[in-house]
């Protein structure tokens, strides 16, 4: 048999199929099963996310644009979504960093007690918010045992979201470690490249956009924490998150405050992660 009678078309006397088609029908075109999946996983996103978002931001603008903004330039909610922002941010960058190191620690290194701090990784997964701003304040309040007493500060509101959020950024990152091949590492070892350049050069690309998706979880469970900033504030004006302020409101049945508050939080909060996810489709595509 020749090759050109290999790779010669079959012919038919039919029309061959479209392309882009499954079995003479447009591939497009959902079947029954697709469309009632697809429907009840719509229909449960709704109920569960989107009709609660669309009340909130109507509740907000119940009073008019301008009672909203009168809500939003309160002296307490200005503050409290200023601290809430700029905490968040800074502890994403933060944990971004630690927490690619600790990850890094955890896959290349093998050391005494790497178990044990494998467990340690996850207590702020498994500790309930409120007492994790206990654990916090034992240790960083009025009776702290290494003679720090960080109750009442907006640095006390920092330690909080750090605690809670470091493990987004850890256990998003070590899978994609431990899956790295290291031939590439070491071929440009081989080629006289040093350690930081083949870290920046080869494995930085791989593991970016795991980064950022971590980074995205981490700066979203910041906007959003409660129990653990609690304690730890003390309830002072200048440590409250916006969390806080709007529970207060709420407790004041200031629900159109409130409401504003939240709608502020979920803008800010679907920027940054939406910037995150552009930022990690364009890392990934370059990888």
């Amino acid at each position: 048999m020749t090759l050109s009678a290999v790779v010669a078309p079959a012919t038919s006397d039919g029309p061959a199929p479209r392309r882009g088609t499954i079995g003479g029908s447009s591939s497009a075109r959902l079947g029954a099963a697709s469309g009632i999946t697809l429907g009840t996983a719509v229909l449960w996103l709704s109920l569960l996310v989107l009709l609660p978002l669309a009340a909130v931001i109507a509740k907000s603008t119940a009073g008019g644009w301008t009672g909203f903004w009168h809500a939003l330039t309160a002296p307490g909610a200005a503050q409290a979504l200023r601290l809430t922002i700029l905490s968040a941010l800074a502890v994403t960058a933060i944990n971004a960093v630690m927490g690619t190191l600790i990850a890094w620690v955890l896959v290349r290194d093998d050391f005494p007690g790497r178990r044990l701090v494998e467990v340690l990784i996850d207590i702020p997964f498994a500790l309930p918010t409120i007492v994790a701003g206990l654990v916090l304040l034992a240790l960083y309040g009025p009776t702290s045992p290494i003679g720090v007493n960080l109750l009442g500060t907006q640095r006390a509101v920092a330690f909080a979201l750090l605690f809670v959020t470091l493990p987004f950024v850890v256990r998003t990152v070590q899978p994609v470690l431990i899956a790295l091949d290291t031939e590439a590492e070491q071929a440009a070892a081989s080629l006289g490249a040093g350690r930081l350049a083949t870290f920046r050069r080869v494995v930085l690309p791989v593991i970016l956009p795991a980064v950022v998706s971590g980074a995205a979880l981490a700066f979203a469970r910041a906007m959003g924490e409660y129990g653990s900033v609690l304690l730890i504030s003390g309830g002072v004006n200048h440590a409250r998150v916006s969390s806080m302020y709007a529970f207060q409101q709420i407790q004041n049945a200031d629900y159109a405050g409130a409401s504003a508050t939240a709608t502020v939080l979920l803008v800010v909060s679907l920027l940054v992660i939406v910037t995150l996810d552009v930022i990690q489709r364009r890392a990934a595509r370059r990888g």
